[in-house]
């Protein structure tokens, strides 16, 4: 599962609106809410895109082949306590739960149980990630006839995967 940030604003918004129309939360400003929300979701971003970067470098000083990137990745990840996949959904529902009990000056009340919204927001999240692998199956499908692990294999596999995430609007 991955957070797109082309998706940002959409799971915002259904967070905000699921929670403010189940009386989850009370808000007069429920667009200030969505902007907060997206806030904690373009920061997860943010250090995930970090943590590709120094996975990118250990990989170029140590010479080693691409294949290793995701391994490298969750070291990182791990290294600096960063939460990935589920841990990640996890990660932003408790932000975005103690940004809305701390700090937000746009969330008036909160009613629910924390465990209550949290299972909400993850419901959200995972409708929306799971695209990740929904894209991967479709990229699957289209080049079958190549031998997964190939060059070709790979360069074939990031080309459908631009062309398809092109037909369905979705963003990096």
């Amino acid at each position: 599962m991955k957070l797109y940030a082309g998706k940002v604003s959409v799971i915002s918004a259904e967070i905000v609106k699921n929670l403010v129309d189940d009386h989850d939360i009370d808000t007069s400003n429920p667009a200030e809410v969505e902007l907060d929300v997206a806030a904690i979701l373009n920061e997860y971003l943010k250090r995930e895109r970090q943590i590709a970067e120094k996975a990118k470098d250990i990989m170029e000083k140590r010479g080693l082949p691409y294949a290793q990137f995701g391994k490298i990745k969750r070291g990182v990840a791990e290294e600096e306590g960063f939460a990935m996949r589920e841990d990640g959904i996890s990660w932003m529902c408790n932000q975005i739960l103690d940004f809305f009990m701390h700090q937000s000056k746009f969330v008036d009340e909160i009613y629910a149980d924390d465990h209550v919204m949290r299972k909400k927001m993850k419901e959200i999240f995972r409708k929306h990630m799971m695209l990740d692998e929904e894209l991967d199956r479709e990229v699957r499908e289209r080049i079958q006839n190549l031998e997964e692990g190939s060059v070709a294999w790979d360069v074939e596999y990031k080309k459908v995967m631009e062309q398809i995430r092109h037909k369905h609007g979705i963003d990096r």
